[in-house]
């Protein structure tokens, strides 16, 4: 495939904007959203427009599948309502997730595609600052699809030299990329991770095109845990 373009004048085509008679709210749900709560008993409702069954995760309190075992199929903003204190290892049956540091999604973000992770040591991302425990979840709705693009603007609000991604690419700068960091971005379709260091490693932040309607203007925008707008790699979230 060849690299990406980059280039001044690369302009991202928007979505056309609603009818004058159609309003966001009298839409009604979109496809791939979804919501969830935690009821006093601790049971998950979900309420989504996928099938049943296309997220499900089973969590631990201790290391090794160890202690006290929890089923999720939608968000928890925190595990303490589940009578736990905290994950410390889990199965990813089917879906992909996102895994936070702390309650009400905030801290350093963890991607947890399907497979085990028996300890924090297995989770990709962030080892210099590892978090060995996590504290609220909720599902990625837009993976899976074929049509994965995304825009990277050197500058905040989409200024500056542009390039278009549509794949994986563990190092940006190998692509031309001048520097290390990254402005802005526009998800225009699919979901992404992006990593502050080559090979997908340091802090990730997950971008996704129904979040923020995929503009993300600034690096704050990216998640309460980011720092700093050095981003040197990214890959989709499958």
């Amino acid at each position: 495939l060849a690299a990406p373009l980059l280039s001044r004048g690369l302009v991202s085509r928007r979505p056309s904007p609603l009818p004058a008679n159609k309003s966001p709210t009298s839409a009604g749900p979109r496809p791939g959203v979804f919501c969830g709560s935690v009821s006093e008993e601790g049971n998950m409702t979900l309420r989504c427009t996928k099938p049943a069954g296309h997220w499900k995760i089973v969590m631990w309190d201790q290391e090794g599948f160890q202690g006290r075992r929890q089923e999720l199929a939608a968000q928890c903003p925190g595990v303490l309502e589940l009578g736990f204190e905290a994950v410390r290892s889990l199965k990813v049956l089917s879906g992909a997730w996102v895994g936070f540091e702390h309650p009400g999604f905030q801290g350093q973000q963890y991607v947890l595609e399907r497979g085990e992770y028996p300890c924090w040591g297995a989770r990709s991302g962030n080892k210099a600052y590892p978090s060995e425990r996590l504290a609220s979840f909720r599902p990625v709705a837009t993976t899976g699809t074929r049509d994965s693009r995304r825009t990277i603007s050197e500058q905040e609000n989409f200024l500056g030299r542009k390039g278009e991604l549509s794949d994986d690419h563990p190092s940006l700068q190998a692509l031309g990329w001048d520097g290390k960091e990254v402005g802005s971005f526009r998800v225009q379709a699919g979901a992404w991770v992006c990593c502050q260091f080559p090979g997908y490693r340091g802090f990730q932040y997950v971008l996704e095109c129904d979040h923020h309607s995929g503009d993300y203007k600034r690096f704050r925008e990216w998640g309460p845990h980011a720092q700093t707008p050095q981003v040197q790699s990214v890959r989709r979230i499958q």
